[in-house]
This record gives C-alpha cells, structure tokens and sequence, in this order.
C-alpha cells in the first residue's frame, strides 16, 4: 500500500503555509528511505535519526514549468526518471461558482460575467497507479475544509499519470 495520500495532503499544507497566489509546483515524490542512502547528509539537515519508512515519499521541487507553455504541453514534454516513484503537481486556479469549469488563464473574471472562486489544487500520482488530489477554496481557506480523495481531479492526475508513463487507457 502505497502512501500517497499522505505525501499529497502534507504538500497540501506545506502550500497553506506558503498562502496564496503563488505559481505552480511540481515535485518528484521519491521514497526517503532512497533519497537518504542516496544523500546521508540529508538525515541529519532535516532532522532524522532512525531509518525512514520504506513506503515513506519525500516531494522534491522541480524547476519551474515554463509560464508561456500550456500545462498539458510542458506535462506531455516530462517524464520522469526510473527513480522516480511518481509526481505531484500545485496549482491555483480561478472555478466557475457551481460547475467545474475553470477559467483560461488569459480569461478576465471581471468581464467573463461569471462568478468565480479561487482554488489550490494538489494532485498525486504513483507508478503504481494510486492517486491522491486535495483541494482548498480561498473563500474556505481551513484546514478542516480542504476536500480530498483519490478521484477528485481526474483530469490531472491522468495527465501526470502520461508523464510516468502510466497507461491510462
């Protein structure tokens, strides 16, 4: 059983924490236990002194997407490494009240006519096919009010699942 669920809701918060309006994320989830005997120093920077949980997945920030390249293109130009146990990706985005239509990033809300809502979204991805997403309105921005499950954003997590070469058919 793979924990992505945990690696998903922890960048879930790590973003809170950061607040709002900040660009898009993506990270390499990679087993820590891997990561530390790949780089000892590591264990002792961020505190560790027992062997990690093998099922345990440390995100890695990656660079920055380029900002003129639609998300689907730079997703469909990555894939990642063997040692790569799979991605997360997050992402604000402006909803349409009611629907889950989201707004083109060159769509003005104030004369769309249009009610939007400001959204955080965190979607996980597992070569092993698990899947995580959370998802944190700015007008809810708690803790206690962040949806979550393994189906709610079905359209990135299939599109990071393209960039581990996952077969989505």
């Amino acid at each position: 059983m793979s924990n992505i669920r945990e690696a998903v809701m922890d960048l879930e918060r790590h973003a809170a924490e950061q607040g709002w309006d900040r660009p898009l994320g993506l990270y390499a989830l990679v087993p820590t236990s891997e990561l530390l005997a790949a780089e000892p120093a590591l264990a002792s920077l961020l505190g560790i002194d027992s062997p990690a949980d093998p099922n345990e997945l440390t995100p890695v920030e990656q660079e920055e997407l380029p900002p003129d390249v639609p998300l689907e293109e730079a997703l469909g130009s990555i894939l990642w490494p063997e040692g790569v146990a799979g991605c997360a990706l997050v992402m604000e985005r402006l909803v349409v009240k009611g629907s889950d239509e989201t707004l083109a990033a060159d769509e003005d809300p104030t004369t769309s006519g249009k009610e939007t809502e400001e959204i955080r979204m965190v979607a996980g991805v597992l070569r092993d096919g698990s899947r995580h997403c959370a998802m944190r309105m700015r007008g809810h921005d708690s803790e206690d009010e962040v949806l979550n499950g393994p189906d709610l954003i079905p359209a990135l997590t299939s599109a990071l699942a393209l960039t581990l070469d996952l077969d989505e058919g």
